[in-house]
Order: C-alpha cells, then sequence, then structure tokens
C-alpha cells in the first residue's frame, strides 16, 4: 500500500510503445522507487509525458519521501509560494542522490531559503526583456534576431530561472492572440532572420500548436533561421516522441537549443532522445548556466561538454548566472568562469568549447568574456601566450 495515497491520472496515453524514444528499457532502480509513490502506476504511465507532468512534485509532503530534506530546504518550500514554486517531474526527482545535499540535481530544483535572501543588484527581469518588447510576447533586442516567447510553463522549474517573473504564473496571457501579433511583427520587420522560440518551453505546447508556430514563421520568406530553446530533453526527456521529431523535421532545419548544467542530466534515456533528433535532421546546441555548486569546476565543466559532444551536441555558451531575486547563492565570481575557460582553450578539442558571456544586466545584450591571451603590443608586434603560458610573438603586416 502506498503510504502517501497518491491518486494518479486515469487517462493514460494512447501512443504506441514503438514512439517512447527516450525509453532505454527497464526503468532503473531509482525510477522504480519514485513510480512506487503512485497507486496503481505502470512502466507505460512512466513512458507518458502528460503523466508526467500531471504528476508532477509540488509539495514538501511528497518530496520528503524521495529525499531526506534539510532545514534549509523545507524553509525554502515553505516559503516560496511567493515567488517561483517547486515543480519537479518524476522524471527528473529520479536522478536525485538521496543521501547527498550537494547533489547538482537537487541544487537546481529544490527550494531553499537562500531564495528569500534579495540583494541590491538582483533584478526582477535582469536582461531587461520587458523594455525590448514591441508586442507581447517578443523580445526584439539585436536587428536581426527575435526571442518569441510563446508559453509561461516548464516541465521543471529551476532554481535560478531568468523569466522566473512570468514562468509558472497561472494567469496566462501567452496565447494566440499575442503569437499572431507576434508573428505580424515579425512578418511586418525584414530586418528579422532569425527566430529563437522560447518560453517557459515551448515544447509543453501541443504537437498542433507548435506546428501552426513553427510553420507560419518558415512561411516567413526573410526569416532564415529557427531555433527552439528547451529544458525538456534533460527534465522529460518522454516528450520528445515520434510525432513530435515528425513535426520538426517537416519544417526543417528547425535547430534546437538544449540547456544542460550537468553530465549527470546525460543518462541513456537522454541520449536516445538527442541520437533521434539528430538522425532526423535537427541540429543541437547546448547552453550552459554557471552554477556555484553545482558546475563551477572545470573538471565539471570539461566532462559536460565532452559527453554533449558524445550525443551530437555543440557545446555553444556557458552564461554567467543572470542577476535574478534569490540568486546570489548560484553566482559565482566573474573570474571562476575565466578560470574554466583557460582550462578549455588548448586543453580539449574546439568543438568541445563554448563562448562564456554575459547577458548584461539592463538589456544590453550578450557580452563575451574570454582569458585575455595578449600580453602585450609594440608597434606592429603583439606579445602572445599560449594555453601552456609560453610566450610567442605575432607580426601584423605594415
Amino acid at each position: 500500500m502506498n503510504p502517501l495515497n497518491l491518486k494518479i491520472t486515469e487517462k493514460n496515453s494512447n501512443l504506441r510503445k514503438d514512439v517512447f524514444l527516450g525509453s532505454p528499457g527497464e526503468l532503473s532502480q531509482e525510477e522504480r522507487n519514485i513510480l512506487q509513490l503512485f497507486d496503481g502506476a505502470t512502466q507505460e504511465n512512466w513512458e507518458d509525458w502528460r503523466w508526467q507532468l500531471q504528476n508532477r512534485i509540488r509539495c514538501k509532503e511528497i518530496i520528503s519521501r524521495i529525499i531526506e530534506l534539510t532545514q534549509e530546504e523545507e524553509e525554502g518550500i515553505d516559503g516560496v509560494g511567493s515567488k517561483l514554486h517547486m515543480s519537479i517531474t518524476p522524471y527528473f526527482a529520479s536522478l536525485m542522490e538521496k543521501d547527498n545535499i550537494h547533489c547538482p540535481i537537487r541544487k537546481q530544483c529544490i527550494p531553499t531559503s537562500h531564495e528569500m535572501k534579495v540583494s541590491d543588484e538582483e533584478m526582477v527581469d535582469p536582461c531587461g526583456e520587458d523594455s525590448h518588447s514591441p508586442v507581447h510576447g517578443l523580445v526584439h533586442r539585436y536587428p536581426d534576431r527575435v526571442l518569441f516567447l510563446v508559453s509561461e510553463m516548464c516541465a521543471m522549474y529551476c532554481r535560478f530561472c531568468t523569466r522566473s517573473r512570468m514562468v509558472g504564473d497561472s494567469h496566462r496571457t501567452l496565447n494566440t492572440n499575442t503569437y499572431e501579433k507576434a508573428i505580424e511583427y515579425i512578418k511586418s520587420n525584414k530586418q528579422i532572420r532569425d527566430v529563437l522560440i522560447s518560453g517557459g518551453d515551448p515544447l509543453m505546447l501541443s504537437n498542433e500548436l507548435l506546428e501552426h508556430l513553427v510553420k507560419s514563421i518558415k512561411e516567413i520568406p526573410h526569416v532564415e533561421f529557427l531555433r527552439i530553446g528547451t529544458r525538456v530533453p534533460v527534465t522529460l526527456p518522454q516528450r520528445i516522441d515520434q510525432p513530435l521529431i515528425d513535426v520538426l523535421k517537416k519544417y526543417g532545419p528547425v535547430w534546437m537549443s538544449i540547456h544542460f548544467n550537468h553530465f549527470k542530466e546525460i543518462t541513456p534515456r537522454v541520449k536516445v532522445v538527442c541520437d533521434s533528433l539528430a538522425d532526423n535532421g535537427i541540429p543541437l546546441g547546448s547552453q550552459t548556466v554557471l552554477l556555484k555548486g553545482i558546475n563551477d569546476d572545470p573538471k565539471i565543466i570539461k566532462r559536460l561538454m565532452h559527453e554533449l559532444l558524445k550525443v551530437r551536441v555543440k557545446p555553444y555558451y556557458l552564461y554567467q548566472c543572470d542577476p535574478i531575486v534569490g540568486s546570489s547563492h548560484f553566482r559565482t565570481p566573474l573570474s571562476v568562469g575565466i578560470k574554466i575557460m583557460e582550462n578549455l582553450c588548448g586543453h580539449t578539442t574546439g568543438y568541445a568549447i563554448p563562448t562564456f558571456v554575459i547577458d548584461t544586466p539592463g538589456g544590453g545584450g550578450k557580452i563575451p568574456v574570454s582569458p585575455n591571451y595578449i600580453v602585450s603590443q609594440e608597434n606592429n608586434k603583439y606579445f602572445l601566450r599560449n594555453y601552456e603560458g609560453k610566450q610567442y610573438i605575432h607580426h601584423d603586416p605594415i
């Protein structure tokens, strides 16, 4: 008998088993442990992304059956009601280490009392997106590209979320009306050649609605490049089924930027999903947020980048954590990111090296930050150092 007597959703998926692309076969012991918390739940339920969403872990009573909560975590769960509440898919919860308070998965999704502390430099909208929004749901900060926000929902709520001002908002404001206005704006501005569909998470939409948006944008003659920004392949790999892949493939090339933060997120399920996306002509890139106590170590980042290449995901950006309200415990000094880049450049293959960027507070856009390899300059001579610290001279033509 389930001690929590949790009721599972009666509606099971009508999808065939052969479209559960993320299933590596038998469930892991950790997955079975979580599944047992839900009376009557089966492996078919576990493989159904709708069941995963409907049974997200949102309260202290349930999460305390999975891990032993610290006082800071209990206080955080109790106190985030006015901020970004807790929401964790059963799948992602199965990746947490029960007895490790430093578990990188656990620290990303369980609130702590640190979120209640606000520093002077922190902002509700640190990237200044709202001030660069010509129509609701569209951010136009760079001349030739726009950010198209289509959903306020995510499968799992990251505690360092840049858009926590809107993610999880029960008052849905992004809808077919805002979509059409955004699409009309893109049509009317011929400078726009690149559209990034994001949110929240766009893969929270139905296949039908997502196809409508992708098709509408692809039909605009001056749009050359279409991307989808998502964390779903990491937090809800069951969502990447064959019908979804068929939609993206139909309007290809549609690029996908996936948010990975730690190599532990690249499970056998995630590997199957990334392989399936790549096999169907969907180019994959990664975006990683630099997080204190989670991945602020050159060895962890290097291993993550190597594991990404193994599943055909090209490392793209390493972000300095944005100064969102209540994020001081996640943010590192800038020197930490520079040190990590020092330990990547020259020490691993170029394909494994992302661009380290700061999305400047106030809406100034992304600024790349890298180690300084120019030691000095004298007339037409540059004195350079390499990854080993050895110096060399480069002569500019006169």
